[in-house]
């Protein structure tokens, strides 16, 4: 019986898949890498497996490892290889190159993406603490709350995103082998979207773009380099790197290319070169004919990558929201082009449109689900909650070193320990100091929550981060003179909801290049009138919220009047039910009143407001005055 047990994986992968350092010489590379082998390497490796009397006959044909899977017994003949069972053999050592590779692969069962296929390095890293730590990260954050199917986790997106990175770069290998992609820049790229997102906190984008800002003022922190911190901490602890080394990878190198990839340059904030210095490549891990490489896993250039490709198709498959955006299709017609010297992905000249509307995708996917009114509001309340609780909550890091909620983000071993899980051990806490963060959770699990009063836009200036701080006062202020319930600045909670297709007011489009079916290696770039007159104008926008802490009638209705008349004043855009809140205001502010061409419900050139026509809103304005 100890015959038939299987051997451990462990024993296997060493003994089959491991890759000598550096010994070109002596013996070829990774069987994994058998497509880039040169003819010696090729020849080397039939006397390795005891044909050593037939390699003159494969460097005579010039056969190198691209070529091994093709060849066929009537091949072998020709060059003169006999007897038939010695080219029998010969063809069962050569196969035994791809089907190394496929036995080692894992197979994952994924809702979006069907059964997907793992490299044993991805399926080892998964399977460290580090990373399944995503398994309770829940990616929607607080719209989980909001929409009961989105309780996906950062854990399967990090996985299809590692996926995708190896389906793209996979497709411009096949398309273009000239781009010399190894199967070392594969694995690389692989990994980086495995582990884009190992540095997310509690709640996803919650933690990063609301807690830490209140919990630790003017720390800039981001996730994307905790991303890299927790890699490095991920393969140090694990002790990855001989692996990494067993399956071709280079050290140093190769790290740098992983970190670059999830964060860009050390020495830039944005993954890209300064400005002042374009002619200088920021990269260390790969040189600037594969620049195009750092393109797959986050786009800083336009925002097209496999990171939003999954989490289009994820997100819309769990918020129940119809997804417009095929990557297949872009997976088909994605090929590398020379831009001012420059190798860039580029897609073909009609695929366009679908751009236009992928980006638009993400604009609704932000409007209905993301940016919820009240997903919004939760996030919200139980920021204050983590940060009412963050002096009282201890996490034990390095060497015993205790840090809070905000503070862990400092020692990626307190870090790991940091998950959603943070709200359940305050919910049920029983710490007296804990009571005021309890409560507040205790009203988001029984749906007492504060109440949104209004959305309303700037017309011109926007607001700034800076003006944030002083706008609940000038809420509270603009009270109506015949107000008879008073509300406090504490008492509102005004949001600022920046839109936009990625690149701030940029179009992203404008930073992609295509190319023709008459001429596939000139890129091209398509201006936004060559496309639709239907398209945006602009591609940027401000939306505010104000919300209301207490919800009796009483106050809600004062503070919707507030809420209008500090429109009013601020010269912002109308609310939508401002007529109807405070009609005795509305006549009053000529903007509010402006006549829409394609509007002329009432026959007289205006728009009925409230009931009213706008030319007798107008009139009852005159009398007013």
């Amino acid at each position: 019986m100890e015959n038939l047990k299987r051997p451990r994986e462990d024993s296997f992968l060493s003994d089959m898949c491991k890759t000598p350092e550096k010994r070109v010489s002596e013996a070829p590379r990774s069987h994994e890498d058998y497509k880039d082998w040169g003819v010696e390497e090729t020849c080397r490796y039939l006397e390795q497996e005891g044909f050593g009397q037939w390699q003159q006959r494969f460097r005579d044909e010039q056969i190198t490892g691209v070529g091994l899977p093709y060849i066929t017994d009537s091949h072998m003949e020709k060059m003169g290889i006999s007897p038939l069972g010695v080219r029998l053999q010969i063809l069962h050592c050569l196969k035994k190159l791809w089907q190394i590779s496929v036995h080692r692969m894992k197979v994952f069962n994924d809702p979006i993406h069907g059964h997907i296929e793992m490299h044993p390095l991805l399926v080892r890293i998964i399977d460290t603490p580090q990373f399944q730590r995503l398994r309770y990260i829940k990616q929607l954050g607080g719209a989980y709350f909001v929409f009961p199917g989105a309780s996906h986790n950062r854990f399967e997106h990090s996985i299809g995103v590692g996926y995708l990175a190896g389906r793209l770069v996979q497709a411009l290998h096949e398309r273009q082998p000239e781009l010399n992609i190894t199967q070392r820049d594969m694995l690389c790229v692989q990994i980086a979207g495995l582990c884009h997102d190992l540095g997310h906190g509690p709640f996803s984008h919650m933690f990063d773009g609301i807690f830490l800002p209140k919990a630790r003022a003017g720390h800039q922190w981001k996730h994307e380099t905790a991303s890299v911190d927790m890699f490095n901490h991920l393969i140090a602890v694990n002790k990855l790197e001989s692996m990494m080394e067993q399956f071709g990878l280079v050290l140093p190198e190769d790290l740098f290319f992983i970190r670059e990839q999830i964060a860009g340059p050390k020495h830039t904030s944005k993954g890209v070169p300064d400005s002042q210095d374009q002619s200088s490549w920021a990269y260390k891990g790969r040189a600037e004919e594969k620049g195009f490489l750092y393109e797959v896993v986050a786009n800083k250039r336009n925002g097209i990558d496999v990171d939003k490709w999954d989490y289009f198709a994820r997100d819309c498959h769990h918020l129940g929201i119809q997804n417009n955006f095929d990557y297949k299709r872009f997976l088909k017609f994605a090929r590398v082009c020379e831009v001012e010297k420059k190798k860039l992905i580029c897609t073909r000249d009609k695929e366009v449109g679908n751009l236009y509307d992928m980006f638009h995708t993400r604009n609704c996917l932000h409007r209905r689900a993301y940016q919820h009114k009240v997903g919004n509001i939760i996030e919200t309340m139980i920021t204050e909650a983590f940060v009412k609780a963050d002096p009282h909550i201890q996490i034990e890091g390095s060497a015993g070193q205790m840090f809070t909620i905000s503070t862990a983000i400092d020692d990626m071993e307190a870090y790991t320990k940091l998950t959603d899980h943070i709200f359940q051990q305050i919910l049920y806490s029983t710490s007296p100091e804990l009571a005021e963060a309890r409560t507040i959770l205790h009203n988001v699990m029984y749906r007492r929550l504060y109440k949104c009063i209004g959305q309303t836009q700037p017309t011109s200036q926007i607001i700034t981060p800076d003006d944030l701080v002083n706008l609940p006062r000038e809420v509270a202020n603009a009270s109506p003179e015949n107000a008879t319930v008073m509300l406090k600045p504490e008492d509102f909670i005004v949001n600022i909801i920046n839109m936009d297709y990625g690149m701030k007011e940029k179009n992203p489009i404008n930073n992609v290049r295509f190319y023709c079916k008459n001429d596939p290696t000139k890129a091209i770039k398509i201006r936004k009138d060559q496309v639709s007159q239907l398209l945006p104008e602009k591609f940027a926008e401000q939306l505010i919220r104000v919300y209301c802490k207490k919800t009796d009638e009483g106050s809600i209705a004062a503070a919707k009047k507030n809420f209008v008349k500090w429109c009013f004043d601020r010269d912002f855009v109308q609310p939508q039910d401002g007529d109807i809140i405070a009609p005795e205001l509305t006549p009053l502010k000529e903007s509010w009143l402006r006549n829409d061409d394609d509007d002329d419900d009432n026959g007289k050139g205006g728009r009925s407001m409230n009931g009213v026509p706008i030319h007798l809103k107008k009139r009852a304005r005159k009398e007013l005055f």
